[in-house]
Formats: structure tokens, C-alpha cells, sequence
């Protein structure tokens, strides 16, 4: 199939494309690299009366070391990300996480920010930003504002950004000192969306574990964070059995699994658990060696 018809714009400013937004409202869609739009245009699940073309905001194109984070321009290609000495000298999991994004085919046009905006829940790059408490960067008619992961991700590709304003920036938070981390997934062929993913970081002091987080990806409507599972963790001296029991609990934490002909909801549920019980005793190895 081809797409229906629409109008092209390609502002050469921030502004312009939030004037644009304004302009056109819900008839609009934003084309950054295109890898998550264009299929849907192609099939016609989406039909815009009018595509942005943001590919031509440089600006919006960069990784910067911002002290206890990294910053990176919504813009910037997943490969970038992949390749930089940056990412794999200061966030070993993020450099990881984006390996693990389709194809490098795809990885070479795809970009960090439209990957989180495009909010697919069985991606890769929505459940790091929820395991890590990143910070987004959106502009609008009224400026700036920063919204936390937690609050960003609504439903199923849809997130709180109102339909005037455009990711600019994702603040990444490096981990901290004693810090082992590790991302697990099945997926029917390499390069395909998880079926079920976990994302975990563990947190070592004088031999118990003082912090984790765990997110699940591939099974909800969004990325599903874990809390009940970390707290089982959290003050214990990390074991087998232990990562056994919080694999247990963040499975029941997923209220409503995802289920279609590749896997039942009760797959689903049953893959998140054994993905967090070795993401987790991976973290834990990683971070014994630190």
C-alpha cells in the first residue's frame, strides 16, 4: 500500500514546527527519522492531513555530558547513540539498551527522541526512560517544560505531550557508584519488538543491595515499573533465591499483559518474571565487579 495523500513541511526551526502544530492540531504528525511513522502511513493506520519534517533542527542533534547525566538531542540517530565513545565510557546500559533496537539499518535513521515519543511498549528506548527516571524535554507555544518518564507515557502509543508541542531533549542519569545493570529479552527474531523485556539496576553496599529498579517492556500498555519486586530486593543480601522471589512478584505486577497470536498474557506474564530474575542476576554480577 502507499499512503494517502498529505501536505509536506519542513520547518528549519523548533518554533516553526510548534507554529505549525498550532496551525494544524490533531491533523498533523511529526517525521523525524521516520522508522515507527512511516510504516503506519504506508499501511494507512495513520493518515495526517499534513507531515512535519523535523529532520532538518541540527540543532536538536547531539549528546552532551551534563555532569551527573547525559543529554541527548531528540534528534540524534540510535546508531549515533550505539557508536559514541561517550555512551560507552559514562552509560554502559543505555550504549547496551540501543543495540538491542531493531536492525542497525534501522538504528541509522531512527532517533532517540522518536523512539520515546512514538511510545510503542514493547520498545527498547520507553522502558529505559522509565527505569532510569529520565526527564523529557518538550517546547510548546508557552516555552519549555520538563516531564518525568513516570508521567509520560500514557497508553498504548500515546503520551502527555499536548498536540503543539515537540520532544527536544531526554535527560539520561548516569548510575551511581556500585551500580550492576543488565537488560534481558525474548523476541521471535532478532531485531523484532520483545515479546517481554525487563531492564534492571542494582545498587551494592557493604554487600546488600541499597537500590534497584526493574522495568518491564513488551507486556502492558506501557513500560511497567516494579516497585513491589525492588522493595523484595531492597536491604537483602542478593541470592538466587531471592532474584527467584522478586522475578515472582514483578510478574504479578503486571495488572493487564498483553496478548495476541505470538504469545497468551499469561506467556507474557510468565517471560517478564524469568526475564527479571536474570536480568537482576546479571546486574547483581556486574556489580560485584565494580
Amino acid at each position: 500500500m502507499k499512503p494517502a495523500q498529505f501536505d509536506y513541511a519542513d520547518p528549519r526551526s523548533v518554533e516553526d514546527a510548534v507554529a505549525l502544530l498550532q496551525q494544524h492540531g490533531a491533523d498533523a504528525k511529526i517525521l523525524a527519522g521516520g522508522q515507527s511513522l512511516v510504516p503506519l502511513l504506508n499501511m494507512r493506520l495513520a493518515r495526517p492531513a499534513v507531515i512535519i519534517d523535523v529532520g532538518k533542527l541540527r540543532d536538536l542533534d547531539y549528546i552532551r555530558d551534563d555532569g551527573d547525566a547525559l543529554v541527548i538531542g531528540a534528534l540524534t540517530t540510535q546508531r549515533s547513540v550505539e557508536r559514541s565513545e561517550l555512551v560507552a565510557r559514562e552509560h554502559p546500559l543505555l550504549a547496551a539498551t540501543t543495540r538491542y533496537i531493531a536492525h542497525p539499518q534501522i538504528r541509522n535513521r531512527g532517533t532517540f527522541g522518536g523512539s520515546i515519543a512514538h511510545a510503542d511498549p514493547a520498545a527498547e528506548c520507553p522502558a529505559l526512560a522509565v527505569a532510569l527516571d529520565m526527564q523529557i524535554t518538550v517546547v510548546g507555544p508557552g516555552g519549555a517544560r520538563v516531564i518525568a518518564a513516570a508521567d509520560f507515557f500514557v497508553t498504548y502509543l500515546t503520551t502527555s505531550l499536548e498536540q503543539d508541542e515537540i520532544l527536544t531533549d531526554v535527560r539520561v542519569p548516569k548510575l551511581t557508584p556500585g551500580t550492576g545493570w543488565s537488560i534481558q529479552e525474548v523476541a521471535r527474531r532478532h531485531g523484532d519488538f520483545a515479546m517481554a523485556g525487563a531492564i534492571c539496576t542494582l545498587t551494592l553496599e557493604r554487600g546488600r543491595c541499597a537500590a534497584a529498579r526493574i522495568a518491564l517492556f513488551g507486556v502492558g500498555a506501557v513500560p511497567v515499573r516494579a516497585p513491589e519486586a525492588e522493595q523484595t530486593i531492597i536491604g537483602q543480601e542478593p541470592n538466587a533465591a531471592l532474584f527467584e522471589e522478586a522475578g515472582a512478584r514483578a510478574s504479578a505486577e503486571i495488572s493487564e499483559p498483553l496478548a495476541d497470536i505470538h504469545g497468551s498474557s499469561e506467556f507474557r506474564r510468565h517471560l517478564a518474571g524469568v526475564m527479571t530474575q536474570r536480568a537482576l542476576t546479571e546486574a547483581f554480577s556486574r556489580a560485584e565487579a565494580r
